[in-house]
């Protein structure tokens, strides 16, 4: 499968992994690429199915050097097909890091915060809020108002049904029809998903269902995982035939198989379906496709993982509501899970057991666990030997969704008690850290309390990163007021500490808890490292995070000198879009068109900032830019990426229910592998 990946919103974390500068022969994938991190987190495959098709069917990407195998953790056997080779983003991708002893990569570090913050961020971030809200704009009414006088009506940089309707739309149908290139194919068939209406003309569903018997895998399983980000009822026609392999689903696809891949990419696509609707009848057919294909895949041993995780993360959004109905069905779906879980498998299958403790956690919720069952269990867990470490970090993750304060209910100190003991004394330094983000999540001012000490008395480079981003999500998440003993902490350590990295981490923090006090010295520090891309970048979204509109100008300036260094440039330019400056997407637009388009790094990296920006003003200059065949495929193809986020019907990136809450150390290749998971796509 060709995945050419892109810059995206994250990009600039590469560089303080992969110095190597990008340049226009540096290979992108323009539906997918979303950065997640430094390095693959996909732990070696106990069984095949989950690579790319060999051949003329799904031509292997770029430089074939084969990547991280991702935590040592083991598997029986490594992945059928070599993982992506260094980040996706930054530099050439066959540059990576070199391998130890039997193949162990080093200068990866997978407990790294960066991990957690990349698969987590979309709802501190929340751009298109602030892009899509009301404004004043300059010659409009309000505008010669003044702020005394209220107008009846005010512009939004919001894109109208409308316009998506008669101008999005149809361009994307248009360019579908005109080529079978595999790169405008796919971005699309995404683009038309995450617009999720028909056109008077034609029906989007219509427009996947073809393109299912493609001979190209990439375009295949792109189809039918478009059909779950439609969100439209419809896909129940086609997606269970797909994930369970059926008569049917063989001939959609027009092969003798349906493959793996597209089969798991059916499950997350019906996960998707449910998860939007309210129609219980829906809900009930999804769970008894996924719950099927998930007994069905692990009887007699599990082949390929990925069909198993899949059907887990579809249960996991089945969303089911608390009608006496959608109770039933909850209970149903727990069950399932349950069941798989409590199964005794050996440590590669435990690896995709440990996808279900976050999976019951969110399907029932922090005040679900009524009779503390599944704390209970999840918690005993910690004190289990012998279990593969990856369930040790999604119990923990568990609990910080399940668990509450206890200032909320005293019943509930025993979790975070246990939470604070397995970070002290516990051997998975994962574990550990997951465990201050449980902390940091369930809140209250114990927690809070000790979180504070962990971090006065942490290591720099280990502990206080960590140990900062709890702090930051637990003030966020209580925004009764800013709390200042917080923010004063942060600040100063802002000042003492020398270490890229962990400033990062806590000027993230010091954006999440809004401390605007820190502002003008995080202003100063961006000002003054501006040509340390990864540094700045975290700044930049410091500044945004904390609401800091007095940085606009000093973010404006970064944007404007960073032409040459995609990284910075949409870091600067989300930063911009998140503070609501209507003026950054003028500036990208000129950049667009002074850019050189065969220059695809500098490209993608501002199609996709317009694209999580969301400014209605761009639709006209990316549909021109998606049909002029001057320019090359990827470069039309990235246009379409733009245009799909600009139409987005939703306000999140529509993975990121999928990511958010996620063990991201028990990945599977069709989840992330950064270049053909569900979670690289934009």
């Amino acid at each position: 499968m060709k995945r050419l990946s892109m810059l995206s919103l994250t990009l600039l974390m590469g560089a303080m992994f992969i110095t190597t500068p990008v340049n226009a022969t540096t290979y992108f994938a323009p539906h997918g690429g979303q950065y997640r991190g430094p390095g693959d987190v996909v732990p070696p495959n106990p069984g095949g199915g989950g690579g790319r098709t060999p051949g003329p069917r799904g031509r292997s990407p770029g430089p074939t050097t084969p990547g991280p195998a991702g935590p040592t953790t083991p598997g029986p056997a490594g992945p059928t097909t070599p993982g992506p080779s260094g980040p996706n983003t930054p530099g050439p991708a066959g540059v990576g890091p070199t391998t130890g002893p039997r193949g162990v990569p080093i200068g990866v570090d997978l407990t790294k915060w960066q991990f957690w913050w990349e698969f987590n961020k979309d709802p501190y971030l929340n751009l298109k809020q602030a892009i899509h809200a009301s404004l004043v704009t300059t010659g409009s009414d309000e505008f010669f108002m003044g702020g005394s006088r209220r107008a009846e009506g005010k512009d939004t940089l919001k894109p109208t049904e409308g316009a998506i309707i008669s101008t999005v739309l149809p361009a994307l149908k248009r360019a579908l029809d005109g080529t079978d290139q595999r790169d405008i194919v796919s971005a699309c068939l995404v683009a038309m998903a995450k617009i999720g209406k028909d056109h008077p003309n034609f029906k989007i569903l219509n427009e996947m269902r073809s393109r299912l018997s493609s001979n190209d895998q990439e375009i295949r399983e792109t189809a039918a995982l478009a059909m779950g980000i439609s969100q439209q009822k419809g896909a129940l026609k086609y997606l269970p035939e797909l994930a369970l392999n059926t008569y049917k689903g063989r001939k959609l696809v027009d092969h003798s198989v349906v493959d793996n891949r597209t089969r798991a990419f059916s499950c997350y696509g019906l996960g998707l379906v449910a998860y939007a609707t309210e129609d219980l009848d829906v809900k009930q057919r999804c769970y008894e496709v996924l719950s099927k294909v998930l007994n069905d895949s692990i009887k007699g041993g599990v082949v390929d993982r990925n069909i198993p995780v899949a059907a887990i993360s579809g249960l996991r959004l089945i969303n089911p509501g608390d009608s006496e109905k959608g109770k039933k069905l909850l209970g149903d779906c727990v069950d399932t899970l349950f069941t798989y879980y409590s199964k005794k498998v050996g440590p590669g299958e435990q690896m995709i057991q440990a996808h279900i403790p976050p999976a019951i956690a969110k399907l029932i919720g922090r005040q679900g666990d009524t009779d503390n069952k599944f704390k209970d269990i999840f918690a005993k867990e910690l004190t289990t030997r012998g279990r593969a470490r990856e369930i040790y970090q999604s119990s923990v993750i568990a609990l910080g969704i399940l668990s509450k304060s206890q200032e909320e209910d005293s019943s509930h100190k025993t979790y975070s008690d246990q939470l604070l003991t397995y970070f002290k004394t516990g051997k998975d330094p994962q574990t550990r850290n997951f465990a201050l983000m449980a902390l940091g999540k369930i809140g209250g001012n114990s927690n809070r309390n000790h979180l504070l000490k962990v971090f006065d008395g942490g290591s720099k480079a280990i502990v206080k990163p960590w140990a900062a981003i709890s702090l930051g999500v637990l003030a966020f998440n209580d925004d009764t007021a800013i709390d200042t003993t917080i923010g004063n902490t942060l600040h100063k350590a802002l000042r003492e500490i020398k270490n890229d990295e962990t400033k990062s981490a806590i000027a993230i923090s010091l954006g999440l808890c809004k401390f605007d006090e820190a502002s003008e010295e995080l202003e100063a520090l961006l000002a003054r490292y501006k040509q340390r891309d990864e540094f700045a970048g975290y700044l930049c979204v410091s500044l945004a995070l904390m609401g800091s509109n007095r940085s606009m100008d000093t973010i404006r300036s970064v944007v404007n000198m960073a032409i040459r260094r995609p990284a910075l440039l949409q870091q600067a330019a989300i930063a911009l879009g998140k503070l609501g400056d209507k003026s950054v997407t003028t500036d990208l637009q000129q950049m667009l068109h002074d850019n050189n388009h065969n220059n695809v790094a500098k490209l993608s990296a501002i199609a996709s900032a317009l694209g999580y920006i969301g400014d209605k003003r761009t639709i006209g200059p990316l549909v021109k830019l998606l049909h002029n065949e001057s320019i090359t495929p990827l470069s039309r193809a990235f246009a379409a990426v733009a245009l799909g986020g600009v139409a987005d019907k939703e306000p999140l990136p529509w993975n990121s229910k999928i990511s958010v809450d996620m063990n991201y150390r028990a990945a599977v290749e069709t989840l992330t592998n950064h270049v053909s998971g569900i979670l690289d796509i934009l």
